[in-house]
């Protein structure tokens, strides 16, 4: 169980969940003691679908948050249990995103009386594939628990707030020849080599760079693995280069797809998976009020996150942490002090 002292201090209670082991499909354990610690609290309504953990405050207010956290991580890379080396604490999760779901829980059970009603999300396999991530699945069967006015994704962002998401999409693009023995190639035609002219458009590719309400979202677009070859002595008639796209969220899916396309004319593409983008998400009242608090201008959020299905409901939504990005899935893995309890003032003046 989750002690009321350690509710009550965010740096300990990151610590408390970050050693609950919940890779990605095994969150059942963690999504009982959040489950057990909000039911705790009176001025909240709970429920529980699956490993999806809901609490709501429902005071008559005007306008409606969202503070949203994933229960789940990537593989244990050797770091687990937590360790703390001065004003660091390293393992998995810290930094993506056990901090960030400390402070919701944090804030759900301390403040019952916010000046916005409050939906806390706590949900599991959202570093797996989008069928399993427990927020798509709470959009298509329970939707009213998504309606808000504005969200905060509380990914890690470095205590800053990171605006939007770019969108992606993975592609197979292949190249096609003839097989035949390699001690006669010259009767063959080799698709391995004719997957070149594919690497060398994407090696000339030119990124657009596209700015919204002061963000700057960066594209790409990159091959991410090749797959080809029969045997030892075979001419390959098969070569598919995958690529991933990331798109400003400026282009939808189909105008990224069309990109695709346009980009690789003369082969075969197959789009094998794609997510919208979401835009910066800035004009809403308490995004405002956000921004004031951490006193730092946005910037663009390079990478996708659940932002995007708030977005697609028609609710803006930011994204804000306080682990580093660029320490997340890493062995390294780690959070500093000193931003947790500074996420939970900026989140506490939020709420009120």
């Amino acid at each position: 169980m989750l002690s009321p002292e350690i509710l009550a201090d965010p740096v300990e209670l990151t610590r408390a969940l970050v050693d609950v082991e919940s890779v990605s499909g095994a969150e059942d354990r963690i999504a009982g003691l959040v489950e057990a610690a909000l039911r705790d609290s009176p001025h909240l309504a709970v429920e529980r679908v699956g490993n999806v953990v809901v609490a709501r405050t429902d005071l008559g207010r005007d306008s409606r948050v969202v503070l949203a956290g994933h229960l789940d991580t990537v593989p244990v890379a050797g770091n687990l249990p937590s360790t703390v080396d001065g004003d660091v604490m390293w393992g998995c999760g810290t930094s993506d995103m056990k901090s960030g779901v400390a402070l919701a829980l944090h804030l759900a059970v301390t403040v019952a009386r916010p000046r916005y009603d409050v939906t806390y999300l706590f949900y599991d396999c959202e570093e797996v594939e989008s069928e399993r991530n427990g927020l798509r699945r709470l959009s298509v069967d329970r939707p009213d628990r998504l309606r808000a006015d504005f969200a905060v994704l509380l990914e890690p962002t470095y205590g800053l707030i990171e605006a939007g998401c770019q969108g992606t999409l993975r592609a197979m693009v292949t190249t096609t020849g003839r097989r035949a023995h390699s001690a006669r190639s010259w009767l063959g035609v080799n698709a391995i080599h004719a997957a070149g002219a594919v690497l060398r458009r994407l090696d000339g590719y030119g990124p657009r760079s596209v700015t919204i309400d002061g963000c700057t979202y960066r594209e790409g677009l990159n091959a991410v693995r090749i797959a080809g070859g029969v045997a030892g002595n075979v001419i390959p008639d098969e070569c598919r280069v995958e690529v991933n796209f990331r798109f400003a969220p400026d282009r939808s899916e189909a105008q990224a797809e069309a990109h695709v396309r346009e980009v690789f004319d003369g082969y075969r593409v197959e789009i094998t998976d794609s997510a919208p983008g979401a835009p910066p998400g800035l004009s809403a009242a308490p995004a405002k009020e956000l921004l004031d608090a951490i006193g730092e201008p946005p910037r663009a959020k390079l990478g996708w996150t659940d932002v995007a299905r708030f977005a697609a409901l028609g609710v803006p939504a930011l994204n804000f942490g306080p682990g580093d990005p660029k320490l997340a899935h890493a062995r390294e893995e780690h959070v500093e002090f000193t931003k947790i309890p500074h996420g939970a003032v900026v989140l506490r003046r939020l709420l009120g």
